[in-house]
């Protein structure tokens, strides 16, 4: 095409922009940090009506379970929430704060034991102004971190450079985690 040509061309002259199409994050985009308002309209409380791999559930325990992130900043990025229905860290009784810190550190022995990451983010965003996209039901985020996992395309390209499916995710974490479960709760009675 020449270039008189190349500037009628219908729909236009194309760019040297590479596409890398995320359709699915359009659900998430429509709804906004402030549809979640209620237990009706909480992705978190709605995950544990559903099977566990279908709602991306690692673990289920008595008061609080654990999750992966649908949209993560690494491969096992993994979610820890309360059952109940709690915008904030101070809302926890005495039991779900224990066991909402025990599954945190339980899913940090899993992701060691079959990651082995350099270190971990940890981090509970609080309220909307704080940073958290569901700002209605408490959760606390636990990331798994390599070194140079961190990279431009984030920053420059609005992209995630993921090594591992959800799917493939979910099933290694699931698996391995009655086992880190039990080498973390002998370690700590051990320690007693």
């Amino acid at each position: 095409m020449g270039d008189e040509e190349q500037q009628f061309a219908p729909a236009g002259v194309p760019d040297a922009f590479q596409r890398l199409w995320n359709p699915h994050r359009t659900a998430y985009l429509k709804r906004g940090q402030d549809q979640v308002t209620s237990r009706s309209d909480c992705p978190f409380c709605e995950a544990p009506d559903h099977d566990d791999a279908d709602s991306l559930i690692i673990h289920r325990g008595e008061r609080c379970f654990v999750l992966l992130n649908l949209y993560p900043y690494n491969p096992g990025h993994l979610l820890v929430c309360p059952y109940r229905h709690v915008p904030d860290l101070t809302d926890l009784s005495a039991a779900e704060s224990e066991e909402f810190t025990r599954l945190a550190q339980v899913a940090m022995t899993v992701l060691r034991s079959v990651a082995a990451p350099g270190g971990f983010n940890l981090g509970i965003n609080q309220g909307k102004v704080g940073g958290a996209g569901i700002a209605a039901h408490l959760h606390q985020h636990v990331v798994p971190r390599w070194g140079g996992d961190g990279n431009f395309l984030p920053i420059i390209a609005q992209t995630k450079n993921m090594s591992q499916t959800l799917g493939e995710t979910h099933q290694l974490l699931s698996e391995a985690w009655p086992e880190a479960e039990a080498e973390f709760t002998a370690e700590r009675q051990g320690e007693r």
